[in-house]
């Protein structure tokens, strides 16, 4: 009775411990699967995190090389005209002293000759500022005198600064040989040219 007793208990016991070790074991199994997932979550979240930071860090890097760059173009407009913007004003100055007197009278003849090949000269005016025709009038009526016989006129335009504009007198035609229009053919031609230099400074 007692060896059965005994054994009921060893069996107990031993079904017991194999419960417990069947729980623990299983409870093991589901700890070790859990951690592996957090881990792995764990791993995720930094290799995304890790991903994002480096992604902001090119954008940063990018946008920080664009910066330079739109600051390096942004130099270069302004120099190029600045430049620009000198010329143009040394050239209208230099063209403003080639325009003295003496010059004057020896352009205006040769152009309204020539314009008068195609053109009536009583239909012609030349317009120049009340200054610069004071300077020259005596000498144009001396030397356009069978011009201005026929009907060419001189006439004051003091929106002409230096130079002259020649035309038919009802305004329709004319030819601008200003110091301003002048100036403008030169720029145009230099312009393209001060580009030209900052591009290839640029390089």
């Amino acid at each position: 009775m007692d060896t059965q007793v005994e054994e009921l208990i060893d069996r107990i016991k031993r079904d017991g411990v194999a419960a417990a070790e069947n729980s623990a074991s299983l409870k093991i199994s589901q700890a070790e699967k859990e951690a592996e997932k957090i881990l792995q979550d764990a791993r995720n979240k930094a290799d995304s995190i890790l991903n994002q930071a480096k992604e902001e860090s090119e954008k940063f890097k990018k946008a920080g090389e664009d910066a330079v760059k739109q600051a390096g173009r942004n130099l270069l407009i302004s120099f190029r005209d600045s430049v620009t913007k000198e010329l143009s004003s040394l050239v209208t100055g230099e063209i403003e002293k080639v325009y003295s007197p003496e010059m004057l009278q020896k352009l205006i003849p040769e152009v309204v000759k020539e314009w008068a090949k195609n053109s009536s000269v009583n239909e012609l005016s030349v317009l120049l500022n009340s200054n610069q025709l004071s300077d020259v009038e005596s000498g144009l009526k001396s030397l356009l005198k069978t011009e201005i016989e026929k009907g060419l006129v001189l006439k004051v335009d003091d929106s002409v600064v230096s130079g002259f504009r020649i035309g038919v007198k009802n305004g329709s035609a004319f030819y601008d040989y200003s110091a301003e229009a002048v100036a403008e053919l030169f720029c145009a031609y230099l312009n393209p040219k001060v580009s030209a230099l900052m591009k290839e400074a640029a390089r």
